[in-house]
């Protein structure tokens, strides 16, 4: 499947570790392109009015002279938003301007990386398109196509994730993975997630993907019915 393009995004905060930190993350992400280091909501304004396209903003909320919520509102049709914040109270206010994601420094790679697989899958969704997802094992990064997994697995704090070529361990909640992904998985049980395009066989309590068995939950039977119309 042809890939989407790179999300031009724009750091806007005026505390030089947060810059710093934030650029190192996205220098991580192959997906991600930074456009530029905003120091302050005029800045960034200025890089706005000069440039035509810019995806996502990383907003830092406490900032001298305007407020990055207060900047965030002035905008017509604004990017896309992740708050940045070392203030807790500010969660509420954000989210009230449809962001997408509010990160509480000091932020994890982790967490960092929930937040760009939302704003993928927001952008993709937009778009009508089911691309990637991109996934930390250890300390690698794999870009993976939605129509190359199989099944999601619960694996304690982990997830494993099941492509035609392989399996890739990566450290998640299995809600917030499965928050992640396109309309074409369902949820067939409290520990597994199936892409219904690899769906080969169900019999009875079980789903057969390639020689994989998957148990369908009680309390998921009658999802899983009405998804394939049964």
């Amino acid at each position: 499947m042809k890939s989407k393009k790179k999300i031009s995004c724009l750091i806007v905060d005026d505390e030089l570790a947060s810059q710093k930190v934030l650029k190192h993350f996205i220098s991580e992400v192959p997906t991600l392109d930074l456009q530029a280091v905003c120091n302050n909501a005029s800045e960034a304004f200025k890089h706005l009015q000069l440039n035509d396209k810019v995806d996502l903003l990383f907003l830092d909320i406490n900032m001298p002279k305007q407020s990055g919520i207060d900047f965030y509102k002035s905008l017509i049709n604004p990017p896309k938003v992740i708050f940045t914040t070392a203030y807790p109270q500010y969660a509420v206010e954000g989210f009230e301007v449809n962001a997408i994601d509010y990160l509480l420094k000091p932020i994890s790679f982790e967490r960092f990386l929930t937040a760009i697989n939302k704003t993928i899958s927001l952008l993709n969704t937009e778009n009508d398109e089911q691309d990637f997802i991109i996934l930390k094992e250890n300390k690698a990064l794999h870009k993976v196509f939605f129509n190359d997994i199989q099944f999601l697995e619960a694996f304690g704090d982990y997830v494993k994730v099941h492509t035609n070529s392989k399996t890739i361990v990566t450290h998640s909640t299995f809600s917030k993975l499965i928050d992640c992904l396109p309309g074409f998985f369902l949820r067939t049980h409290k520990s597994f997630s199936i892409n219904l395009n690899k769906l080969s066989h169900l019999s009875g309590n079980q789903i057969t993907i390639e020689k994989h068995s998957i148990p369908i939950g009680q309390t998921y039977k009658q999802t899983v019915l009405n998804a394939l119309n049964l």
